[in-house]
């Protein structure tokens, strides 16, 4: 998965209606991203908008060798 959101997300849905393919979605308590469907917006954008428009950064790049756990 290339990116995860932090439980610091203050659930302000900015990063939802930017996902090219809809992966995001509002989980139990925050925002999440499908691992399937995530692309990192390759062949849509430059950069993964939800990174560029989350207003508090608690978007962040996995490692997939070494996914970070985010709760």
């Amino acid at each position: 998965m290339p990116f995860q959101i932090s439980i610091d997300c203050i659930v302000c849905n900015a990063c939802e209606p930017v996902c090219p393919v809809r992966a995001i979605y509002l989980g139990d308590d925050i925002y999440e991203i499908n691992e399937k469907k995530c692309i990192d917006c390759k062949g849509f954008y430059d950069e993964p908008q939800c990174v560029i428009v989350c207003p508090v950064d608690v978007i962040f790049k996995t490692d997939e060798n070494n996914e970070t756990d985010k709760r």
